[in-house]
């Protein structure tokens, strides 16, 4: 963390499951071609200065832990390509006020962003939304189709209602919800344990992933993380 932290401070003079999360840890607060840039999250205006900050820091710096394009190759950190812009700003401005209190985002993330400024977040969050997204690999077939139907029609009788009502039928998101398709299953299962535990402090999350078995996540981890 030290030598990243220093990493940030050369190039911008400023300033993501472990089996089980720590027990101490309390639930948080209610050399590439220059790739493209999205258009702004929420309408927000992103000058060139700022585009071109965020391709430095996200090549330089982010790229070591989620790939200089967000296509990360250890499952422990999530991709970010593709991600929707106002869900990557929303966490961003989380981890910079450490609001977002899982583990990693405490352990890597809080210090990462915590200098950072809206108009590198959006730039940042612009920057990934841009950047070309690819399926990761696929499991046990039957694994898959599980989670599959998990996710398209939830599990009525544990009141789990369908993924896609909010993450959409192909996994890439509806509104301000995260994309989901492509992204590692065991950064999925993470996620999932830290709303079932309350480390992530997310209402709605909350209640889906308490009706939710470890199997089942598996299954839904297994089905995200095979689509394109």
């Amino acid at each position: 963390m030290l030598k990243i932290l220093v990493s940030i401070s050369l190039v911008l003079a400023m300033p993501v499951r472990a089996a089980e999360p720590p027990a101490t840890v309390e639930p948080a607060p209610a050399a590439d071609a220059a790739p493209a840039v999205a258009d702004a999250p929420a309408e927000v205006a992103i000058d060139p200065a700022a585009r071109a900050q965020a391709s430095r820091l996200a090549i330089g710096v982010c790229g070591t832990c989620h790939g200089p394009r967000g296509i990360s190759q250890q499952p422990k950190f999530p991709r970010l390509a593709g991600q929707n812009a106002n869900y990557l700003a929303a966490q961003l401005h989380a981890f910079h006020a450490q609001t977002r209190g899982d583990p990693d985002a405490m352990s890597y993330m809080w210090g990462m962003a915590g200098t950072l400024d809206d108009s590198t977040i959006y730039a940042l969050a612009a920057y990934y939304a841009a950047q070309p997204t690819r399926a990761g690999d696929s499991g046990d077939p039957a694994v898959v189709a599980r989670g599959a139907a998990i996710f398209k029609d939830g599990i009525p009788s544990e009141s789990v209602p369908p993924c896609a009502t909010c993450h959409g039928a192909d996994g890439h998101g509806v509104g301000d919800f995260p994309r989901l398709a492509g992204q590692h299953a065991q950064y999925i299962l993470k996620q999932l344990g830290s709303f079932q535990n309350g480390l992530r402090n997310v209402a709605i999350m909350h209640g889906v992933a308490q009706g939710l078995n470890v199997s089942e996540m598996r299954a839904v981890a297994a089905f995200l993380q095979a689509q394109p």
